[in-house]
Order: structure tokens, then sequence, then C-alpha cells
């Protein structure tokens, strides 16, 4: 196993494509640090489950937005685990309503830039001493499909700022960072939601999905298996990219694609 006890620090991945992450990398030898805010139950029974799986494995709470517990859910996985060999930036608030800039309070836009972009700096700045020194590191970030782009997102105005902002620091600081064996890459998946997040590309290839260009919908499995080779020692020359995992879907301006293709 390639990354076998390597220390891993997953945000937000007691569910969905943070989960799927932590059980892939948690298959290639690492140890994980599962992060949750609010779901401690379903925190609790993936480290259950790695426990199962023979990996060492710890709970950590933590809000990615607040400052106080981004220092200590890296004491508390430094601690038990030891040094953070990668770090995967998951975790980021999102609105579901639709509503106008305007229309947010201050503290909701604070929420989501802090949660969606000063937060992941920080957390990135906690773990670099210790992967400099390893003289190896590997730091994902997430964005959302055609961040790269930096295109207006209608109801989302504070939640893209955010996200952009990060492409800019992703590639920055991998530039900064590629001399001291530190690769650092955003993915950008696609409207992968529900059920979905969770589920493998085996059964997702069941379902047909007319929106998606390539005719299934995306799956957790898809995005886990992307960060999965960008940890990996093999993709040590790449770094400061920006991947879309979106199955060609355009998440700002979706196109039913199938639909389109029967009245041609």
């Amino acid at each position: 196993m390639p990354l076998r006890g390597r220390t891993v620090l997953v945000t937000g991945s007691a569910k969905g494509l943070g989960k799927m992450t932590a059980l892939t990398l948690a298959k290639k030898g690492c140890q994980v640090a599962v992060n949750y805010v609010t779901s401690e139950k379903e925190a609790a029974e993936l480290v259950h489950q790695l426990t199962d799986m023979g990996v060492h494995s710890i709970a950590v709470q933590g809000d990615v937005a607040k400052r106080e517990d981004i220092f200590r859910m890296v004491e508390e996985t430094v601690s038990q685990l030891g040094p953070i060999d990668i770090l995967v930036n998951n975790a980021g608030p999102f609105v579901r309503e639709r509503r106008f800039f305007a229309d947010y309070s201050m503290d909701e836009i604070d929420y989501l830039m802090r949660g969606n972009l000063i937060g992941v700096m920080e957390l990135d700045h906690l773990v670099l001493p210790m992967m400099r020194e390893r003289r190896w590191g590997r730091i994902i970030h997430f964005g959302f499909g055609k961040a790269a782009e930096a295109r207006g997102w209608t109801h989302r105005a504070a939640y893209a700022a955010a996200k952009v902002g990060l492409v800019s620091f992703t590639k920055t600081l991998a530039e900064e960072e590629a001399a001291h064996g530190i690769t650092v890459n955003m993915i950008c998946p696609g409207d992968i939601r529900g059920k979905n997040k969770e589920r493998t590309m085996e059964e997702a290839r069941l379902e047909v999905d007319g929106e998606t260009p390539v005719g299934r919908p995306g799956t957790g499995e898809d995005v886990a298996r992307v960060i999965d080779f960008l940890c990996s020692p093999n993709s040590d020359f790449i770094t400061g990219n920006i991947m879309d995992i979106s199955g060609g879907l355009d998440p700002i301006q979706p196109i039913p694609v199938l639909k389109q293709r029967k009245t041609e």
C-alpha cells in the first residue's frame, strides 16, 4: 500500500463525499481523522467501520468556519495519529435557498467566506510546517464545476466568490510549496446530490441522467478515486490543477443533453 502509515484529515467526512474519500484513503493504508460538526453518530459509525478494517481512526468535532475549532481539530489529529500528511478540505457551508446577494445577512456572508475560503487557508497554514519537515504532503481543495472560469453564479454570490478565491490560492500555494514535496490541487464535483454522494460508479451506471452528457449521475466514488490518485506518490508532478469531475455537466447552466438529442 503506497500510502500506508500516512495520516489524513478529511473535513466534513462523517457523510457524503467526505465519507467516500475517507474510506478510499483508508483502503490505501492511511490513518484517518474523521471530522464532523453535528453528525456525531455518523462519525462514530464510520470510525467503527474503519477500525474493523484495521485502520487507526478517530472522530474530531469542529467547524471549519471557526478558528478555535480549526486549531483543536489539528491538535487532536496530531496528538492521536501523528503529523498530518494529507489534508482534504471537503467541508464548506452552502445555502440551498436561492437568494440574491442583497438578501443575505452580514453574518451569513461572513460564515460562507470563512467556511469556504479563510478556514481552508488557516487549515493549510497549520499543516504546512509538518509537511515541509517531512518533505511530503498532499493538499486537496474543493470547488464547484467551472470554478476556474470565475463566471457569475446568480443566487450563489458569496459561496462562488469564496471558491473562486480558493482557485487562485490553490495555484499560488502549489507554486510556493512545490520545492518542499507538497502538491496542492482542487477538485470540482458536478451536481452530485443525496444518495449519490455515497454510491459507487457501478451502481450509477445502471441509471440514466438526462442532464449529464455522459448519461449517468455522478457519485462519491467518482470524486474519491480522483482524490486517491492525487494523493498517491506517483502524482508528484501534478500540482496547481483545477479539475472538474462533472461528467461534462455545467452546474451553473445545465443543459438537458439527452432531451436535446431526442429532438435532433
